[in-house]
This record gives structure tokens, C-alpha cells and sequence, in this order.
């Protein structure tokens, strides 16, 4: 029987407890009456009322629930409340599957990084989610609400800035002292430039870092150029050769990957599957391999999450955080630097495996959204409650001081605010409101902050914020705020990009090198105010 409702002949629509009522027909003239024969109203199973009505023609049921899009949860509920749901459907490819399980196979296979995968991956992927399709439904649709894949976004990198269209095209700005803006040069670019090379492969992903970019395409192809080492300090010895164009990352060229992190002295990369391959990080196995600082082969990430799909990764200044899908929800992970508590363990020693943070089960909080700081973490649960941790220096953490959180702690400052989005840097954190409203807290310096105070007596503009504050500045904008990026580097003056609905993108900050993607008069180094960037990233 096909799947599709339009080609599954007359349906005959009928309620369970609607009684047969006899009809009047003295005012009615030459009404045709209809030749087929009339089914009987009954359901599967038991017969027990309550059982779904429409069990007589599935085909329907299931193009409803794969048109409306159904959250996997919602269909794990149908499951759980009628039997219909659980039964299998008689449908290929597997008839086993029921009509759950069904709608939620449909839907996966209308996402990007499915559609191109063989059967058998597809089946290996299943297993590792636990072994149903709602799961890996679940996966899918938690990677893309973390990471814009398939969208546009907006990256403030240290100096430089990255922005991809959502058609996948790829323009660049700010300094360029390593051929980080792929252009083929090394000269400034101080307007968006797009990147020619590029053209006719399509940027899904972008990371930025000192000096160096990355870029993964809709294929799971990795593009790398600027500095050519995966391991490199913000200012070491090694990478000294340059890439001047998109290269593309040989070692990766087996590894599907759908996103790319570059932290302090190493590199993460991140398998459409979930797995973690990190580059680098010295050779006294930080991450639970011994490597040399200037290795160019990924190795898997050991430990508790050899088996456990990862949907996004983070990374700060030498350490790493990954948001894991278990069956029975979202969890996050830490490996790396303990310094500042910024694992979010409850010390500050290091951790050579990842180790789940416990925190979040104390407070009930499901975790969707991660972001790594420098030297301090945030995650945004499923609840919209925001949680910071690590070091707390000029009130990054939101919570009213400047002292250290060696466990996630809740921001009662925004117990209002229903936060969907989170981005931090160099002692920096904005937050992203569902209405499009967006909050800063931390160090004021560069004017990243968005607020643009006046002036105090000593001639100070850079204000620290201790609280989260609504940054009025972009509520001028008139629009929703979908992203906000800024610059996580210990050693360049930060910039901030903020990203609305209809693709217009926003830049405040510092400025000096072109990474605003305007030019700046009379001595100017950076920009209190947002403004417009000119390009269009729709």
C-alpha cells in the first residue's frame, strides 16, 4: 500500500462513537446515492473505545504526521497512548515498523546530511541513537537547532569574520596576515568580500580561529586555509606555512563532517554520525591520545563517548565541550583545562576523557544548546533557562559578581526570558531570547557589548556589565535576532555580530582590522552601535 494519502484511493473517514442517526429526506430531491459499498466502522485491536478512528486507512495517518512534522517526542506520546500507533503499518521498507516510527523515518530522510547516506549507515546510525528512528529524529533536528546548518550564519573570528549565505556561499573580511580570508592574498579586505574559489560547492559550516579558517560543505567535504597547523597557540611557533586558498583537508576525506571547531592548541571536528575526531593538543595525551602538536591526523575521542551521538561541539582555551543525545535525553561532556572550573565539575583539575557534567540533573535541566567560552561555559536547556559556569571575571558568568562557578549555575537574572540561543568569548556572554531579544553580560571592553554607555569621569566608555542587560541598540534594528557571534581569543579585541530573520547582518565592536566589514573614520578603532554590514545573507 503506498504511502502517500493522494494515491491511496476514496478514503472513508468514519468515528468511532458517532451513532447511526436516521436522515429526513422529504426535503432533499434526486440525491444521488453513492455505489460503493459502506465499510464498517471498527478499529484495530480490541475494539475498546478510545482506540484511534482512522485505522482503517493508515496511509492517511501517516501523511498527516509526516506533513505536520511532528517533534519526536510527540510521536513517542502516540505510541504511549494507542495501540494503533505501536503496531506495525505494513509499510515498506519495513513492515515491522509502526506508523510512528514510520513518520519519523519520513522525516529524517527529508534532512540534508540523511538523504545521501547507504542504507547501512543509515541502519548503524539508528543503533547508536538506540535503535529507533523518533531517536535519531531527535539527533538530527538537535544538531540543526544548535548549529544553523542549512542557514546563514555570521562568524566573528579573532581579527577576521566569516559570513555564509544560505545558499551556501562564503564572503570574508578583516586581517588577512596568514591568507586567513582565502582570497589568495594577504591583504585586509575591510568590505565582505566573497571567496571565488568556492563557487559551485556549497558552505554549510564555518569556524574561525587565530589566523586560520575552516569551512565544511554540504557534502561533508572540510576546506581549510590561512595557517596550516591544527594545533597552533594564538601565537606559536609552528604553522608557518601559509594557505592562501580553500585546500581541501585530505586526512578528513573519509569523515563526513558537519561541523569544526578551533580551540587553543588543537582542533574538533564533529561526523554527521556523532563521532568526535580531535587534532593536536600536545603529546602527554590531553584528550586521550599522544600526538604531537603538529599532527594532521584525526583521532577518535576516547572514552564515554566512543557510543554516545554528540549533535554539537564547543571549544575554549584548551578544553572542549560536546552536547551527547542519550535515549533518555540530552547531556553534556567536558575534556581538557580545568583552570577557572570551567569543566564544570565542581574543581578546577583536568580531565583526559570527557566526563559528564552531573549539575544538570540536579537541577532538571535538558540541555540544547552549548557554548565555550574561554574561560567560561553557558548552555541553554529545553526550558529556556540559561546556566553559566567557569571563571567569573567581569561578570561574564551573569550572576551579579565576579566570582568563579565551579558547577553549572542558573541565571536568575533572566528567570523571565525564555533564552533559545547562547554565545560566549573572552569573558563576554549574550544571550538570545524566543522573541529575538538579546542580553550581554561581561567585560565592556571593544564596546562588544552592544551598550554603548557614556562616558564616566576618567573618560571610560568600557563599562563591565555583572548582570545580563537588555542590549536596546539592536531593538532599534526592528527586527528578530536569530544569531549572535563574537570573538573568543584571549589576545584580540573583540567584535560581535548579530544576525536577523530576514538575513541582514549587524556588526559592533572592534574594528581595526577590517572585521566589522566597514570602513571606520577619524581614527576609529571600533563601533559602539550596531551596524548594518553590506551584505545579504538570505
Amino acid at each position: 500500500m503506498p504511502m502517500d494519502a493522494t494515491t491511496s484511493g476514496t478514503p472513508t473517514i468514519q468515528y468511532h462513537n458517532i451513532n447511526d442517526q436516521p436522515v429526513t429526506v422529504t426535503a432533499i430531491v434526486a440525491v444521488p446515492v453513492s455505489t460503493y459499498q459502506r465499510n464498517q466502522r471498527h478499529c484495530f485491536g480490541d475494539l475498546i473505545p478510545g482506540e484511534f478512528p482512522l485505522a482503517t486507512n493508515p496511509s492517511i495517518v501517516l501523511h498527516v504526521l509526516t506533513a505536520c512534522n511532528l517533534d519526536p517526542q510527540d510521536l513517542a506520546k502516540l505510541e504511549a497512548t494507542c495501540s494503533f500507533f505501536r503496531q506495525p503499518a505494513n509499510f515498506p521498507p519495513d513492515n515491522e515498523l509502526s506508523i510512528s516510527e514510520l513518520a519519523a523515518l519520513d522525516m529524517c530522510q527529508k534532512r540534508a546530511i540523511f538523504k545521501p547516506m547507504a542504507p547501512e549507515e543509515r541502519q548503524d546510525l539508528k543503533q547508536r541513537c538506540g535503535g529507533s528512528w523518533k531517536l535519531v529524529l531527535r539527533f538530527l533536528l538537535a544538531g540543526e537547532a544548535c548549529c544553523r546548518r542549512e542557514r546563514s550564519q555570521a562568524i566573528a573570528g579573532p581579527g577576521h569574520s566569516i559570513a555564509v549565505t544560505s545558499n551556501g556561499a562564503v564572503y570574508s573580511f578583516g586581517s588577512n596576515s596568514s591568507g586567513q580570508l582565502g582570497h589568495g592574498t594577504t591583504e585586509e579586505e575591510w568590505r565582505p568580500r566573497q571567496i571565488r574559489s568556492l563557487r559551485g560547492i556549497r558552505i554549510i559550516q564555518a569556524a574561525a580561529g587565530p589566523g586560520r579558517t575552516m569551512l565544511i560543505s554540504d557534502a561533508g567535504r572540510v576546506y581549510a586555509f590561512g595557517k596550516d597547523s591544527f594545533g597552533e597557540a594564538e601565537y606559536g611557533a609552528q604553522g608557518s606555512k601559509m594557505v592562501t586558498t580553500p585546500q581541501l583537508v585530505e586526512s578528513l576525506k573519509n569523515i563526513f563532517v558537519v561541523q569544526a571547531v578551533i580551540g587553543n592548541f588543537f582542533t574538533a571536528v564533529l561526523s554527521r554520525e556523532g563521532r568526535v575526531y580531535t587534532f593536536s593538543w600536545g603529546n602527554d595525551g590531553r584528550i586521550g591520545h599522544q600526538t604531537e602538536p603538529n599532527d594532521v591526523e584525526p583521532h577518535p575521542l576516547l572514552g564515554a563517548l566512543e557510543n554516545i551521538p554528540v549533535v554539537q561541539i564547543a571549544a575554549g582555551y584548551c578544553y572542549l565541550l560536546a552536547l551527547a543525545c542519550h535515549p533518555s535525553g540530552m547531556s553534556v561532556y567536558s575534556v581538557g583545562c580545568g583552570l577557572g572550573g570551567k569543566l564544570g565539575h565542581g574543581s578546577r583539575t583536568d580531565e583526559k576523557y570527557p566526563r559528564l557534567i552531573e549539575q544538570f540533573q540536579l537541577l532538571n535541566l535538558q540541555p540544547m544548546v552549548v557554548a565555550a567560552g574561554a574561560w567560561h561555559a553557558a548552555v541553554v536547556g529545553r526550558d529556556g533557562r540559561v546556566c553559566t559556569w567557569g571563571w567569573g571575571r567581569y561578570g561574564c558568568l551573569g550572576h551579579g559578581n565576579e566570582e568563579c562557578e565551579s558547577v553549572p549555575k542558573v541565571v536568575e537574572a533572566l528567570s523571565k526570558v525564555k533564552a533559545v540561543n547562547v554565545a560566549t568569548g573572552d569573558y563576554t556572554t549574550f544571550v538570545v531570547s524566543d522573541e529575538g531579544d538579546v542580553y550581554s553580560f561581561g567585560c565592556g571592553e571593544s564596546a562588544s557589548l552592544g551598550h554603548n554607555a557614556a562616558a564616566d569621569e576618567q573618560g571610560n566608555r568600557h563599562v563591565n556589565v555583572l548582570s545580563p542587560e537588555l542590549v536596546t541598540s539592536l531593538k532599534e534594528v526592528k527586527e528578530r535576532v536569530v544569531q549572535i557571534s563574537l570573538t573568543n581569543s584571549i589576545y584580540w579585541n573583540a567584535h560581535t555580530f548579530a544576525l536577523t530573520e530576514s538575513g541582514k547582518l549587524y556588526a559592533f565592536g572592534a574594528g581595526d582590522k577590517g572585521q566589522l566589514g566597514m570602513e571606520l573614520v577619524n581614527n576609529q578603532s571600533e563601533r559602539g552601535n550596531p551596524e548594518r554590514v553590506d551584505v545579504d545573507l538570505r
